[in-house]
């Protein structure tokens, strides 16, 4: 008989993240592969990520509508309390035999919930890694809610077994991501017609001579403080000589201060070489960052698929604080200073080493051959 796996993806990353997860799946021939999509991952307003899942051809069993609009700390808890009562009752009509949830997000955290009240198996991608934020507060509740764990990293398996969990169910994958940005670099040439494709909003700056990327989220334990801080990204990346191509922030709360700041900017500065964009499927938006002269913000494609793929990155602030990463990236506070003299230093450094911290490209392959064969359980006890 056939192995019911249920893949839940909440968001824009998610999806990104599980892409290869998701078509090893779909082909596995142990596996009735199961797609619930829920949260943001639905909404216009964050890219509408589902059209790009219907797009590459995966069909989906159940949608979750489960967003509390605010961006604010209250209406994620409060969207985490809707996705456990519509997830459950998802759960509980298609029952799955185990379910997949991904990394560390708030929406996340609903589906690890869900699943584990219901006695049915947990598989978490993407734990045992440090960012220091309330990030990682999810993300290693999760993992203790986990029965399966597929880390990124050696040292994110090693965390995870810290924290006392069965080895034996703990596995160093990489990361499914690395396996599309692996696939990118047989074809890097970027499609340059990106703005028909995609549309978004401001000018339209002719990127064939070089261009910088931006994509910088809100920091949830630093909320208020999100204005402020895309208000100096901003302010750095204007006395850039290059265009400027600009990804809406995530869903967090300081979501509405992250867009407010970049709309103000757009509004008064009226700059002829800023672009900004909602969404971009992951194959071109790695194209994108694989051509850019760096990427600036404080996203984790920069720390993951970027050091893979030797693309410079300016990360900024507390939000990747303590991620592993590679040498293509250089940390700064919110100040202008720091800022502009590590984009200058970017700029004229070109392409950096890659590394190869989180996989080599094989993981979907190697996590459905996993998923479909792993004993399963829906308990367990402290292995120290």
């Amino acid at each position: 008989m056939k192995r019911k796996v249920c893949v839940v993806v909440t968001s824009r990353p998610s999806y990104s993240r599980v892409k290869t997860v998701l078509t090893a799946l779909s082909k596995n021939p142990n596996v009735e592969f199961q797609l619930v999509i829920a949260a943001s991952a639905l909404l216009d307003r964050y890219g509408s990520t589902i059209n790009f899942i219907e797009k590459d051809g995966f069909e989906i069993t159940a949608k979750v509508f489960n967003v509390l609009e605010g961006e604010n700390l209250t209406s994620m808890a409060k969207t985490t309390g809707i996705g456990i009562l519509e997830l459950s009752t998802v759960f509980d009509n298609i029952k799955p035999d185990v379910v997949i949830t991904i990394a560390d997000r708030y929406e996340t955290m609903a589906t690890a919930i869900s699943a584990s009240y219901m006695n049915i198996p947990l598989a978490h991608i993407q734990g045992g890694e440090i960012t220091g934020n309330i990030d990682e507060k999810v993300r290693h509740s999760i993992t203790k809610l986990s029965d399966i764990h597929f880390a990124s990293t050696e040292k994110a398996r090693e965390n995870i077994i810290k924290m006392g969990e069965d080895p034996e169910f703990v596995f160093n994958t990489g990361c499914p991501s690395i396996d599309i940005a692996a696939d990118i670099l047989l074809k890097p040439e970027l499609d340059f017609d990106l703005y028909k494709k995609y549309g978004g909003v401001g000018s339209f700056p002719d990127i064939r001579n070089g261009y910088v990327v931006v994509m910088q989220h809100p920091v949830t334990t630093e909320y208020s403080e999100s204005k402020k801080q895309i208000e100096v990204t901003l302010e750095a990346v204007n006395s850039i000589n290059y265009p400027v191509l600009f990804f809406w922030p995530n869903i967090d709360a300081g979501a509405d201060g992250t867009s407010n700041g970049i709309r103000s900017f757009r509004e008064n500065k009226k700059s002829d070489k800023f672009h900004f964009f909602k969404n971009m499927e992951s194959e071109d938006f790695l194209k994108l960052l694989y051509n850019s002269k760096c990427l600036i913000g404080n996203s984790s494609v920069g720390i993951r698929e970027c050091s893979f793929l030797g693309v410079p990155v300016v990360n900024i602030g507390s939000r990747q604080t303590k991620r592993e990463r590679g040498k293509n990236v250089i940390d700064v506070d919110y100040d202008i200073v720091q800022l502009k003299n590590a984009i200058d230093t970017l700029l004229k450094s070109g392409k950096r080493e890659r590394d190869f911290i989180y996989g080599d490209g094989k993981s979907g392959e190697l996590i459905s051959d996993i998923i479909a064969t792993v004993p399963l359980r829906f308990h367990k006890t402290l292995n120290y």
